[in-house]
């Protein structure tokens, strides 16, 4: 096992001459890095990875160096200590795992085309250049690239172009920054430009494959977020400009790289005339996560990865401070609930989920730390939690000090803690340690105990759970002024509980808002009380009660058939993120029923009884001057008609797939997915399958791509499943990038999961070579995991991955997956006649 030691204890870089050479018909990159810094020993240690180091040189002289591969070193003996310049001479190939420099590919008119991009989050700027490449190890960089250059082409940095001479373009010195936000570009590309208030030059690019308007949404909300961050930060955007890059291959959502962000194309363009609110808002929330990082993550930098939460639980929480200013009546912070606060609470309850903070190490555990639901979804539940307890003014005030003190340097979490409990006269870091350090969350049980009304706080689990007296200190957030703002011990009693409801005239609840990381579990009298005054309660409060119920049958605290009649009673409500909770409910029903049974005729009865009377009012297509609640609810509804069979559904779909046949992208966005994928499945046959795949092979538009993989992925026809099987190691038909979708599609068909499940256990091998090496690999294992209900599949499972629980960076996936299927495989088995008869009876 190789010993992992940070390299910048020993050489610490302060100025980079970079110097790279890359060749797009050779496929191979050459080099000089040359490095100046302070040497604290006369071994010293640079990393690499996948390099040939020809040489290396001081003062012009050859020094001699060993390379060990297991660590990403280049060793090299000094002839003496103290500030030293190390030459590097280097070859790499050009490689297309979407890591280091790399290829992206499309077509334009027909002609295969390239663009050549970075990705070194978060070790990965090793693989383009040899250099100290550890967060903290922050220096200046001089970047010159050179590259087999065709007339009209454009090339990128994270700072300006100062000159080109003899091929090679070379870029103004940059802020001092760490090597992992380095990045360049270049290929031929189409680009608009605008300038902030203050200054700051905005771009977004692309290539000429999309329409030159799907660059206009993208370029308003980044001029637009930069200047809300300027004002809220009450900090300068530090750079000249700000790029924005749509990149065709691009294994993760989006990269904060200083000045010249990249992101997924179908992050950053969008057609102007047909897309649906809610891709508008997730593109400019991605946009706002990565201009929140300029300052978050860029400016002041986690000291080392175990703090990586500071960077991406802050700027998940900015990116919707900062669209809630921008488009106040988007209502972002509806979205914020039922995307990261769901997916932070059904993670998080499972024993085994790493806390917030982890220590780490080995550079192959780095990139399993990027755990979307706890260290982007959780960790900006709880800044949340901090900016409800702290408020706005001590949040800017204490954000403005924390980068005064550390910009252009590096930070801890207890950093962040200090400034903003001196901002707000608050211990903040004594009540954040217990939600940072430890893992999972409490269930606050409310009862009324002999007339007293009592709290009490135990961790709460879904499956099997050690219980080990973790506990936390809650903001309550309750509507009675006798409950304490902070909860910090195992149980409370607030006082006589028919005098307290007497006195407040309302039923007493907890985590108003949502706003706080936990859940409650109210006594069937308090439940009750709660429940005949719903429609006196916010939308949030509302999705609260479905999302609360939902994971508490998840754990087996209450009954799944006792939530069943829940979904009724919030049937015909208009608000988009109550139906969103309801769907989420009513889809956990599926795993109860064996398809094509009775069981599942009956459950689908059901979804008919939910929603017949919402597709009444809301109809199929889109209404001019309709609410946004209703744009956003009208997907869940059409979704829920189309699987209960309605035959008018049907029939309505089909007609409108008839009415735009010929240009089956100018139906409405929004509605389009749904409208495919009945006709795949109802309608469908071989040519359908081929024009429908013909699309998705030439389209440009994202969402469209994402429309037509869905619906081409619920075929039930077995030549075409199998025809989809070969497709997935086809990059000319499926990128890398979107393989993953696709793979889940088919595991989730019931006619194509046997075959999608034998390609990932024959071809793992080959999914690991071609994207293994990102941080969005234990993805694969997660969707899997999400999927399987039945104990043959478990076993399978097992069967399968058990051997490979000693990768470096799959252990915890794995352990923690066959926990989350084996809870379900048990919940199922147990309660699945219970929840048959009550969906039966409803039905």
């Amino acid at each position: 096992m190789a010993e992992f030691t940070h390299f910048y204890e020993t050489f610490q870089p302060s100025h980079y001459n970079l110097y790279i050479d890359i060749n797009r018909e050779t496929k191979l990159i050459s080099g000089l890095s040359t490095i100046t810094g302070e040497a604290k020993t006369t071994e010293i240690s640079i990393h690499q990875k996948y390099l040939t180091i020809n040489s290396v040189k001081i003062a012009d002289q050859e020094v001699p160096f060993t390379v060990n591969n297991d660590q990403d070193a280049i060793k090299i003996t000094l002839p003496t200590t103290g500030e030293v310049t190390v030459a590097i001479d280097y070859t790499a190939p050009l490689t297309d795992t979407m890591m280091g420099i790399y290829p992206s590919y499309y077509e334009l008119d027909g002609v295969k085309k390239q663009l050549i991009g970075t990705q070194f989050e978060t070790n990965a700027a090793r693989q383009a250049f040899p250099c100290v490449d550890e967060p903290e190890a922050k220096a200046t960089f001089d970047v010159a690239i050179k590259f087999d250059e065709h007339e009209g082409e454009t090339v990128l940095g994270n700072m300006p172009e100062i000159k080109t001479e003899n091929g090679v373009h070379y870029f103004d010195t940059t802020v001092r920054m760490s090597t992992y936000l380095i990045a360049f570009a270049f290929g031929d590309m189409q680009a608009k430009e605008t300038t902030t208030k203050s200054g700051v030059k905005i771009g977004v690019f692309a290539t000429k494959a999309h329409k030159a308007n799907e660059l206009d949404f993208a370029l308003d909300i980044a001029k637009r977020s930069i200047e809300f961050y300027e004002d809220f930060y009450q900090t300068p955007y530090p750079l000249p400009h700000s790029w924005q890059l749509a990149l065709p291959d691009f294994s993760a959502g989006a990269m904060e790289n200083w000045g010249l962000v990249t992101y997924r194309e179908a992050y950053l363009l969008i057609d102007p005339d047909n897309t649906s609110l809610d891709t508008k808002q997730v593109v400019a929330t991605v946009i706002a996560h990565e201009l929140a990082h300029q300052w978050f993550g860029d400016l002041v930098t986690m000291k080392w990865w175990d703090d990586l939460w500071l960077n991406e639980s802050f700027a998940n929480m900015m990116e919707y401070v900062a669209i809630d200013a921008l488009e106040p009546n988007w209502h972002i912070w509806e979205v914020f609930q039922t995307s990261e606060a769901a997916a932070a609470l059904q993670r998080d309850a499972t024993d085994g989920v790493q806390s917030v903070h982890v220590q780490v190490e080995d550079p192959a555990e780095i990139d399993s730390l990027f755990d979307g639901a706890i260290v982007y979804a959780k960790g900006a539940r709880l800044l949340v939690m901090v900016r409800a307890l702290i408020g706005d003014d001590a949040l800017r005030q204490g954000l403005k000090n924390y980068f005064m003190a550390h910009q252009y340097g590096n930070a801890t979490g207890a950093n962040l803690w200090s400034a903003l409990g001196e901002a707000a006269h608050l211990d903040v870091g004594a009540i954040m340690n217990s939600w940072l350090e430890q893992p999972g969350y409490p269930v606050v049980t409310v009862a009324v105990v002999d007339g007293q009304l009592t709290l009490s706080q135990d961790q709460f689990f879904i499956g099997e759970g050690q219980d080990i007296g973790r506990q936390w200190q809650i903001p309550l957030n309750s509507n009675y002024a006798i409950a304490p703002q902070i909860f910090s011990d195992k149980t409370i009693v607030l006082g006589d509980y028919h005098q307290l409801r007497q006195e407040s005239g309302m039923p007493f609840r907890v985590n108003i808002g949502n706003d706080s990381h936990f859940i409650v579990k109210y006594d069937a009298d308090l439940m009750q009380d709660i429940l005949q005054h719903a429609d006196e309660l916010t939308a949030i409060d509302q999705l609260q009660i479905l999302q609360d119920q939902r994971l508490l049958a998840e754990g087996r605290q209450v009954s799944y058939a006792s939530v069943v009649p829940l979904l009724l009673r919030f049937a015909d409500n208009q608000s988009n993120i109550v139906n969103a909770a309801l769907y989420r409910l009513a889809n956990d029903l599926k795993k109860f029923v064996e398809p094509d049974s009775t069981e599942e005729k009956a459950l689908k009865a059901f979804f008919n009884k939910l929603s017949v009377n919402q597709v009444a009012r809301l109809g199929w297509l889109p209404k001019t001057g309709e609410s946004n609640d209703d744009q956003l609810t009208r997907p869940y509804i059409l979704a829920a008609t189309l699987y209960a069979e309605n035959p008018d559904s049907i029939t309505a779909a089909h007609q409108l797939f008839v009415d735009h046949q010929n240009s089956l992208e100018t139906l409405p966005a929004d509605i389009r997915p749904y409208i495919l994928r009945n006709e795949v499945q109802h309608f469908g046959n071989a040519e359908l399958f081929t024009q429908l795949l013909t699309a998705y092979r030439t389209a440009t538009d994202s969402s469209y791509k994402a429309g037509l993989s869905a619906a081409i992925t619920s075929t039930s026809d077995q030549t075409q499943i199998a025809d989809l099987i070969e497709k997935f190691e086809d990059a000319d038909t499926i990128k890398p990038q979107d393989l993953r979708g696709w793979f889940r599609y088919v595991l989730a068909n019931k006619d194509g999961q046997q075959a999608a499940w034998d390609w990932i256990r024959d071809q793992w091998g080959w999914l690991e070579e071609t994207v293994g090496g990102d941080m969005e690999f234990t993805t694969y294992i997660t969707v899997i995991a999400g999927i399987f209900h039945t104990p043959q599949r478990l076993a399978e499972f097992k069967a399968f991955f058990e051997p490979k629980l000693e990768t470096p960076g799959l252990t915890r996936e794995i352990t923690m997956d066959m926990k989350v299927i084996e809870t379900r495989v048990n919940l199922v088995e147990s309660e699945k006649d219970e929840v048959n008869a009550a969906i039966a009876k409803l039905s």
